[in-house]
């Protein structure tokens, strides 16, 4: 699932860049964006991706 420009808002809290902060980031090809709060989910806590992202059920975890 990828966001087009005008829906730059956080995969997890659905909070928007008018709203909050958001960072791009990219996955297989796809451009999604996250906000500082739900940063650390991609580093700590991928499997809260699952559903979310595509292919989240093989990330792992530090």
């Amino acid at each position: 699932m990828t966001n087009t420009n005008s829906d730059k808002q956080c995969l997890v809290c659905k909070k928007t860049s008018t709203e909050i902060p958001v960072t791009k980031f990219y996955y297989q090809e796809s451009e999604f964006y996250i906000c500082p709060q739900h940063m650390p989910t991609i580093i700590h806590n991928p499997q809260e991706l699952i559903g979310l992202i595509a292919g989240a059920d093989k990330f792992k975890g530090v």
